[in-house]
């Protein structure tokens, strides 16, 4: 009798290891979010580290393994991952997580994208004609992104749809109590000037009140020049700015260059989900910007 129950177990292992919702993910907060709205009824996985670019990755065998397995695919759009996704998806061949299908999510469309343009002129540099893409870096974006992606596991996944709204409700809560106390915390920041390396940081500034005075990329996408950095050093030497921001893929030489020039403090924030030590999801990704924010103004 044991043998044969042992045998029925075995047979039946593949399917109790297929029930959970398996969604791939561009980017480290969709991941981060995914699995605080599903807890243990999905698994997911993302294409990139907190310390690569998004823009620039290999769409290597295991990531076109993980697309074709996938039920759902949740990345930041607005052609971010133009580079390398079509690609993955091409290969993958999972036409339940084709873009326009119920299991293609595009996160930055939820949103009101900044930036947009009907400039598609590759020679000036980084051009995203939807808009910016790095909608994550404003907590209000991800409360929007968070009810749509609960919606759409609970379409895909009906039978655990009472816990994808149970899972809502509890992060939801938890994540609108934070904002309050971000809120409260970074009222210093308000008009602080900022020299960013990259445009990635405009949700953001416009969530805290920030001022970008000037960019280290003369284009965007394109390492800062020599010449450029010479004329930020002119233009800045007197003061002008409060701190020069970079992300963790970033060459810190150009940052820290113009710094040591200008005496204008250089950090390093983390745009995502592992970006440092301490943002290790997406309450302590937040909770890390605001603190080496406040630090920065502090030491100066």
């Amino acid at each position: 009798m044991r043998t044969i129950t042992t045998i029925i177990m075995v047979l039946l292992l593949p399917a109790i290891s297929s029930a959970d919702l398996r969604i791939f993910t561009c980017e480290p907060e969709w991941a981060s979010l995914a699995m605080e709205i599903g807890q243990t009824l999905v698994t997911a996985s993302s294409a990139t580290t907190a310390l690569q670019d998004p823009h620039y990755i290999q769409a290597r065998p295991s990531l076109i393994a993980k697309v074709r397995r996938a039920d759902l695919v949740i990345c930041s759009g607005a052609q971010l991952e133009i580079g390398w996704l079509p690609v993955l998806l091409q290969k993958a061949n999972n036409r339940n997580v084709a873009p326009g299908s119920s299991g293609f999510l595009e996160a930055s469309s939820l949103v009101l994208r900044f930036e947009a343009t009907a400039n598609v002129d590759r020679a000036k540099g980084d051009i995203h004609p939807q808009g910016n893409p790095h909608v994550q870096t404003n907590p209000h974006n991800i409360t929007l992104i968070a009810t749509a992606l609960a919606e759409r596991m609970a379409a895909l996944d009906p039978d655990n749809a009472a816990s994808y709204a149970a899972g809502l409700a509890d992060f939801s809560e938890r994540w609108e109590q934070s904002i309050d106390g971000w809120e409260a915390l970074a009222a210093p920041l308000r008009g602080k000037r900022a020299i960013t390396h990259h445009k990635s940081w405009v949700y953001l500034e416009r969530w805290l009140g920030l001022e970008v005075v000037a960019t280290l990329e003369a284009i965007p996408g394109l390492p800062p020049t020599v010449s450029h950095l010479s004329r930020l050093t002119s233009q800045f030497e007197d003061g002008g700015a409060d701190f020069i921001i970079r992300s963790p893929y970033q060459d810190n030489k150009a940052s820290e260059w113009l710094s040591k020039r200008t005496g204008i403090p250089a950090i390093m924030l983390p745009m995502t989900v592992g970006g440092s030590e301490e943002a290790t999801d997406l309450f302590t990704l937040f909770d890390d910007i605001i603190a080496r924010l406040l630090g920065a103004v502090q030491h100066d």
